[in-house]
């Protein structure tokens, strides 16, 4: 078990941080497409972008939180 918490550590960390990119591109192309950078788009379509990169940032970071408790569960098991 003592051998999956370095694994579990870092992947947290790094899931986190892809997530955390993911929502910041969200971001930036959903305010591209309400200004209206691309005529061949509608507007409309902005919201659409933000809720979907939303929902894959929610995902993405709850899959990191899951490895944080797992790690926290493995601690105070190897604990005992």
């Amino acid at each position: 078990m003592r051998k999956y918490i370095f694994f579990l550590k870092y992947s947290s960390v790094a899931v986190k941080v892809v997530a955390w990119i993911i929502l910041l591109l969200g971001l930036f192309g959903a305010i591209t497409l309400f200004l209206g950078a691309d005529p061949n788009n509608p507007r409309w379509l902005g919201l659409v972008i933000l809720v979907s990169y939303l929902f894959l940032f929610a995902f993405l970071f709850l899959i990191a939180k899951i490895a944080d408790i797992l790690v926290k569960i493995i601690g105070l098991i190897q604990k005992d």
